[in-house]
């Protein structure tokens, strides 16, 4: 898509369609949050085990929340296009939903940047579940990850979005 210059209307593509990063330098600073959701489903008793902390790996909740803040603190590695932030904060939730078989994962994280942190959020919570994943997988070999989404983000010039 362009513009009516001719210009890509995507802010990651160049004039010849070439990705690039997005330039934030002239953006203010302000403060910002967003944060990420992501299911993981398993059997019941390994749900138990989990909760627990009495999987065969050993405390799997205490190691994802590491993983989830090490995976929204390297984001930039992780994703080409995104820039490097500061983080003043990461917070990584975890809860039984109402069916016996599903942990929620929540990844909060706040800074005050040019430019938002929802891709920080959501690549915690996936580093989160993937190690939740790694360490129960012993135990049950049908897990499944997902959805993992945006729930939230508030600041910079898009405003704030809530999902419904």
């Amino acid at each position: 898509m362009t513009d009516a210059a001719g210009r890509s209307e995507l802010s990651h593509l160049g004039p010849a369609g070439e990705a690039r990063m997005v330039d934030v330098s002239d953006k203010p600073i302000s403060n910002r949050e967003a944060s990420a959701s992501a299911v993981v489903r398993m059997e019941a008793c390994v749900l138990d085990s989990l909760m627990k902390g009495s999987l065969p790996k050993g405390d799997a909740l205490a190691t994802a929340r590491l993983a989830g803040i090490l995976g929204a603190k390297r984001t930039s590695e992780w994703i080409p296009l995104c820039h490097p932030l500061p983080l003043d904060w990461v917070g990584i939730e975890f809860s039984r939903l109402g069916a016996e078989e599903e942990l929620s994962i929540v990844c909060t994280v706040r800074t005050a940047a040019r430019t938002g942190v929802e891709m920080e959020a959501l690549t915690g919570v996936a580093a989160a579940a993937l190690t939740i994943y790694d360490m129960a997988k012993s135990a049950d070999k049908s897990i499944v990850i997902g959805p993992i989404r945006l729930e939230r983000k508030s600041g910079g010039r898009s405003g704030d979005y809530h999902r419904a």
